[in-house]
């Protein structure tokens, strides 16, 4: 696969995942991830360091299996989480995105710039959360996939919930 190749191959299912969690077609968003897949928001040690062992500090967000992305899109979709209802409405924002051929050939790296708008219905206000976003990908099926989501957020003081629909 050519740099150009890996580069659309990456963006598109960047692009894809963003757009599927603004409409919130989370049946979609789930079938872009990998039946193994990690997604971690780590938290921050100090001003210039996050997280980095999900074993033994803190992160905002830490799923390390599919299927629990799949029980937290359930509670989502069923109503059943407090902190969802009513739904916030996002607008997700990728740039810059980077891609990195991993050097066996079985994956492939890739960074973005992310921002989400958000605008909590309940309280009529906007909110911005803003990062970068390191991505995993690998082959599954013939379809590219995501097998880990780690995003640093760089605006951690949060006024808004974090959650997966948000980053």
């Amino acid at each position: 696969m050519s740099g150009a190749e890996a580069l659309a191959a990456a963006t598109d299912l960047i692009y894809r995942e963003a757009l599927a969690l603004d409409e919130r077609r989370w049946d979609d968003w789930l079938a872009l991830y990998h039946e193994d897949a990690e997604f971690w928001v780590p938290s921050w040690k100090n001003e210039d360091e996050p997280t980095a062992d999900t074993e033994n500090e803190i992160s905002l967000i830490y799923i390390s299996a599919r299927v629990q992305l799949e029980e937290r899109v359930a509670r989502v979709k069923s109503g059943r989480s407090a902190a969802s209802t009513p739904m916030p409405r996002t607008a997700h924002a990728i740039s810059n995105v980077l891609v990195e051929p991993e050097a066996n050939g079985a994956g492939l790296t890739a960074r973005a710039v992310s921002a989400t708008h958000i605008f909590d219905v309940r309280r009529r206000e906007p909110h911005l959360l803003f990062g970068r976003a390191e991505y995993r990908l690998v082959r599954d099926g013939g379809a590219w996939r995501i097998r880990r989501k780690k995003v640093i957020l760089l605006n951690d003081y949060l006024s808004t919930i974090v959650d997966f629909y948000t980053v």
